[in-house]
């Protein structure tokens, strides 16, 4: 890649772009010649050709954008854009991973650029979807990389891959859902007094006086029950997930009214109820055989809607906590998960929210609850120091130095869940999930033991340790995010060893002495 000129990237697979073009094409002169004629906007053939036109526009886009590198910087071209980028001004490359939901395409790669104003700029292309273009997209990364190298000065060789559990992406997203949960969390907890009042109202609610309208055709607010008879005429039950209607005979005392599943099965055709009206609302249907009420939101189910809004909205922020307590780590080494803080969550839950439930407004007016939010607060406490240790950043040196020491030719065979990211002759085709050491050598094994059984030793006279390190975003998803990573030299060809850092400091320390 040293004798690289010039790189030009376009959109690979570009005839069905064009195919779309042709068809808004089409499109377009339809919605022209159906204006024309029609003399009208409202008309159905009209927004098909409109809707042809504006895919054939974006299909435009795609099919001119066009990303070249030489040795003056990097042109990108899109429809509506051209920008260039000199070598200069350019720190380096970095590969973006964006994981997807389909089978077909589960990663999105792309380039971005790193200037030297901080600024991060993405490519539209290179990109890579399918296994297929992978091969093209490193091909392209590297030439692009040769580029930067002869006519720049990128701060150094590697060019890192920023996924979403390192510490280079984003949080944006994050600060965007706890904003909205914890507004949510907050609409909640301010509708709580109206919810406790308005409970309050319905519970002592008392039939009106004689004469009353309320329910009858008038609009007058009554804050008195008013209960009519009626027939229904029709009960339509729908989907569980759908509302379900009551008809009423002769549209009286109206039309229809929408109740649960469970209440339209309740009622036939040409059973007698009485309807009762609360403030111009049916509140209550009442038949010889089965009753439906309204429901009535108390101030506990509102409390705790409230509380798990706001715990709900603990979880983006402990992502957004996780990323400023790495910010000193480099852009694709991957951050601890923050599923500890998830059980802070959860069990913070078991207390707040029946306290919520049971103490909406006053939870803090007897001893008991007094004890009650103490003792749950020591113990959400605990559960935090406990979480803030589980997800500090360890080093491979401090991990080395709280390894357990490992005796070559142990007696006891000891199974250690390892594996090595690279297809080997002893690590065939990914099959190794474990390695045994103790009475043998060590061997890569696709199980946890007893027994080596289909192990493959590990020929450790051709390996050199060439150092140890934490996990990046170019180590995959399938690595668990507290592993750390060895590499090795096996006669020439880099080859990763991938395990939790007590065990590859053991892994490693039966490799040394065995190789020796």
């Amino acid at each position: 890649m040293n004798d690289v000129r010039e790189v030009i990237c376009r959109p690979r697979r570009r005839l069905p772009w064009w195919f779309l073009v042709g068809l808004g094409a089409a499109g377009a002169s339809l919605a022209a010649v159906r204006g024309a004629y029609r003399g009208t906007f409202l008309d159905a053939w009209l927004s098909i050709g409109v809707l042809l036109a504006l895919l054939g526009v974006l299909a435009l886009g795609m099919v001119t954008t066009r990303v070249s590198a030489d040795a003056y910087g990097v042109h990108s071209r899109t429809l509506l854009r051209r920008r260039s980028v000199p070598w200069g001004d350019i720190t380096g490359l970095r590969i973006l991973l964006k994981h997807e939901s389909s089978h077909r395409i589960p990663e999105v790669r792309r380039v971005g650029l790193v200037l030297r104003n901080g600024r991060r700029r993405l490519l539209p292309l290179p990109q890579c979807g399918l296994p297929d273009d992978r091969a093209e997209f490193d091909a392209k990364v590297d030439a692009l990389h040769a580029l930067h190298v002869r006519h720049g000065a990128p701060d150094s060789s590697h060019i890192p891959v920023i996924s979403r559990r390192t510490a280079g992406r984003s949080v944006s997203w994050a600060l965007i859902l706890c904003a909205l949960l914890l507004a949510g969390a907050g609409a909640a907890a301010w509708a709580v007094p109206d919810s406790t009042s308005y409970a309050r109202a319905w519970q002592s609610a008392v039939p009106c006086a004689a004469g009353a309208g309320a329910g009858t055709g008038t609009t007058e607010r009554r804050d008195c029950l008013t209960t009519v008879p009626a027939v229904i005429a029709k009960a339509a039950v729908r989907r569980p997930k759908q509302s379900s209607w009551l008809y009423f005979a002769d549209g009286r005392p109206l039309e229809r009214l929408a109740v649960s599943r469970e209440g339209a099965q309740g009622f036939g055709p040409g059973d007698s109820v009485e309807v009762t009206f609360w403030r111009d609302r049916v509140m209550k249907v009442a038949g010889a055989h089965h009753v439906w009420r309204e429901h009535v939101s108390a101030a506990g189910e509102m409390a705790v809607l409230a509380a798990a809004l706001a715990l709900t909205a603990g979880y983006p922020a402990a992502r957004v906590l996780l990323r400023l307590r790495g910010r000193r780590l480099p852009d694709d080494e991957v951050l601890p998960s923050a599923l500890p803080f998830v059980g802070v969550l959860v069990g913070t839950a078991l207390w707040l929210l029946p306290l919520c439930y049971r103490h909406p407004t006053d939870p803090f007016t007897s001893p008991a609850t007094i004890a009650w939010a103490a003792a749950g607060s020591a113990a959400t406490l605990g559960l935090s120091v406990l979480a803030w240790r589980a997800t500090r950043v360890r080093t491979p040196r401090a991990a080395e130095s709280t390894g357990k020491p490992g005796k070559a030719g142990a007696a006891d065979e000891v199974f250690v869940a390892a594996r090595f990211l690279e297809q080997t002759d002893y690590n065939p085709h990914f099959f190794g999930t474990h390695i045994v050491l103790g009475d043998g050598p060590p061997a890569v094994t696709p199980h946890s033991g007893p027994g080596r059984f289909a192990a493959k030793p590990i020929p450790v006279e051709r390996l050199t340790v060439k150092g140890v390190r934490r996990l990046r975003g170019s180590d995959g998803d399938t690595v668990p995010g507290g592993w750390h990573i060895a590499e090795l030299d096996d006669a020439g060809s880099p080859v990763r060893l991938a395990a939790a850092p007590a065990d590859l400091t053991r892994i490693i320390r039966e490799l040394r002495p065995a190789a020796g």
